[in-house]
Formats: C-alpha cells, structure tokens, sequence
C-alpha cells in the first residue's frame, strides 16, 4: 500500500520479498517517512551462504513446477500454513479464492523474485523509521527473517504477535490493527 500523507510517503510492504523495502533502496528515501515490514519475506526469502532460514532454491522451484501443473492445489496448501489459528471455513474459502483469482504469471513471477532476490546488503542503508511486524509462528517467512532485518536497520523497531503466523492481520486482528495506526499516528522516529 503506498499512501500520500502530509506529502511524504508512507509505505507498507506486505509478503513478497518486502517490496517496500525494495522500493526504498531503490529511489532513496527522501519522500519516505516510515516503514512497515509486516510479514516481509525479506531480505532473502531462500537460504543463502550464511543464511539458512527460509525454504531452497529447489524447494521453490518445485513450487513454481506445482504452480504450473496444478494451480488450486498449490494454494490450498499455502493456505493451510498461512494461519496460525483456526479461522471459520467461510473465511478460509475466501481467502483461498482471493488467491486463485490472482494472476498464475504474477504468482509464478512473484516465486521467481522470493527465490532470486537478496537485499541484505541494503538493510544497514535504511535510516527512515522503521516498524517490523512479524509473526513468531510464520511458517511461510520464518520469524528469523525479521529479527536479521531488525538487527541489520538501525533504530528499526519489531513487534513479535507471538499467536500469529503469516496471516496475523486475522490471527492477532485487533493487536494488528492497533500496532499499525498507533505507529501510523506516531510523529517520533522509533
């Protein structure tokens, strides 16, 4: 989500290989005045030399392989691991639905930057406020990922939902919401 407040940008970057982050060091920071990771699978989404959280190459281009064979059944099981409680079988075919109607090519593409990109090097280059929002039983980024970008973002700030998984926007919904407009709301740097 990019938002316009006060003509300074604010961005959020949700899942895929944090792209707000991306977005950061790429064009700079001058119109940037937060940043929220929440959930972010980043900075590596796939094990490195020195980095061994996350899923392998192989583990993602089997993935991609699933993803062109059988599409539904891929996202159905990214489902079943994206909460960390049990939400209502309503909710659960919603969000499943919301997933199938996505692109197949934008997922695949999506796959192919989790598996490539590496954006380690940036973190210690980011100096705007930072909040990083990650769930301690996330089984699709693991938390790890979020404490090698809180070490690595000077002054950055992490909120642990210790109940929640990728999906803590409904498995921790009212401490989420609050965590984010307070941060929103927030004039101070972290």
């Amino acid at each position: 989500m990019f938002e316009y407040q006060k003509n300074r940008l604010i961005e959020e970057g949700y899942r895929y290989i944090g792209v707000a982050l991306k977005y950061l060091l790429n064009h700079g920071e001058s119109n940037v005045s937060k940043l929220i990771l929440a959930g972010a699978a980043a900075p590596v989404f796939t094990q490195r030399d020195g980095y061994p959280y996350g899923m392998t190459k192989d583990e993602v281009d089997a993935l991609i392989e699933d993803t062109k064979q059988d599409r539904p059944s891929m996202l159905k099981g990214f489902g079943e691991i994206f909460f960390a409680k049990e939400h209502p079988e309503p909710l659960q075919q919603w969000f499943h639905n919301l997933s199938v109607e996505a692109s197949s090519h934008g997922t695949i593409q999506s796959a192919i930057a989790l598996r490539d990109e590496d954006l380690r090097d940036g973190l210690p280059k980011i100096s705007v406020d930072t909040l990083i929002m990650h769930g301690k039983k996330d089984q699709v980024c693991p938390f790890e990922f979020a404490e090698v970008m809180h070490k690595n973002i000077n002054g950055s700030r992490l909120e642990v939902f210790e109940e929640s998984g990728h999906g803590m926007f409904l498995d921790e919904r009212e401490k989420f919401t609050e965590t984010l407009v307070s941060y929103l709301k927030s004039g101070q740097t972290v």
